[in-house]
Order: structure tokens, then sequence, then C-alpha cells
């Protein structure tokens, strides 16, 4: 999988801190609920059951690709109060990474104040954000969009509902990351009462 895409992929820096997330790469981002609330349903005999917010989460993440183009995802899972997939960045030449999209469902950056929420705030090592306005087109743009969609509607459920500012991702740079990546993501429902995000409350 890594290398059908190896030779659009610029990721020989690891200099995070100045890495453009909008290149052509493999991101493996993670995306809690804030406090760690277990808004998205239930782990139960190493099957996760999603609850109606759960529904919400998955329909609008594989949609994604629906709103911008030029994205690709991979393996992903919904758990009870986080999500983790991978996601392709994946621009040719004559793309245009704007969202022309204008589909009310799918919230622009526009909307990220949508209910309250917060803006993104750089990070730092594995919490790479952009500052209030990230590039169009760019990891920070794509997330944005989707916890902003995802919030309206759950709020709808539950007016609590919230994600922290930050999310987190990873960029990976080859087979042996990917395959193991897409392993423990596989296998997380299974793994569910030893994971770190795992609530106790």
């Amino acid at each position: 999988m890594y290398n059908r895409y190896r030779n659009k992929y610029r990721i020989e820096s690891s200099r995070l801190q100045k890495w453009d997330y909008g290149v052509n790469a493999m991101y493996y981002v993670t995306l809690c609920t804030r406090d760690r609330i277990d808004y998205f349903g239930k782990v139960v005999e190493g099957q996760m059951n999603l609850s109606e917010m759960g529904v919400i989460a998955d329909k609008f993440w594989i949609s994604i690709p629906e709103h911008f183009q030029f994205v690709l995802l991979y393996s992903y899972v919904i758990m009870p109060n986080h999500i983790h997939g991978i996601i392709i960045i994946n621009v040719s030449d004559h793309s245009d990474k704007r969202n022309e999209n204008h589909d009310p469902d799918v919230e622009t950056l526009h909307a990220t104040s949508l209910h309250g929420s917060n803006p993104e705030p750089r990070g730092n090592k594995n919490e790479n954000m952009s500052e209030i306005s990230p590039k169009p087109g760019s990891l920070s743009t794509i997330i944005r969009s989707y916890k902003s969609t995802v919030t309206k509607h759950a709020r709808q459920i539950n007016p609590d509902f919230a994600w922290p500012s930050r999310f987190y991702d990873h960029i990976i740079r080859n087979d042996e990351s990917l395959n193991k990546i897409r392993f423990y993501i596989r296998n997380n429902p299974k793994i569910w009462n030893e994971d770190k995000y795992y609530s106790r409350k």
C-alpha cells in the first residue's frame, strides 16, 4: 500500500515543526472526545457497538473524500471516546485543494466556531496543528471540517458533546509503520480494556 504512493509523497523531512501538512503523505490521526466521554458507543466482547452519535461520527468520516476530492481514506475505527484513522492526502498537479462543495451538512473552516467550538492552536511534537487559519486543503482544515460537522449533528442528541481543541497525528513513512498502525486500528476494540484511552469512570 505504501509503495503504491511512495513516489508521490514528499516525506524526506523529519522536522515536524516545519512540516507542510498539505503535502502528499499518509497521516495517522487520533481524535478524542472532550474529557474522553464515551459518546460513540460501547465495546462488548471485543466488538464496537456504535451509539447514535457513533453512527454520525462514522457516517461523516467515510464521507470526507466526497468533500475533499484529493483525500483517500484507509483503515479507521470509531471507538467509544476516540477515532483512529489513516488519511491520505493525494493531490495531483491539476487538483484544486479548495473545498468547493457547499453541502450544508459539510461545515467549512468558517463554521468552526459553531456551537462555541474552539479554534485549533499550534501544537508541537505529535500534536501538530496550524494556527487559526490553516492552509486550504491541509490536514488541519480537513479535520476541522469533520469535527465541526459531527459537533453540529451530535449536539442535536446531546448538547454537551464536544471535542478538545487538538488532535494527534503521525506521518506514516514506511510499510512497517503502516502495517503496525493498521494492526492496531483493526484490533483496538479487542484490547479496549488495556487502551490508554479507556475510560474507567
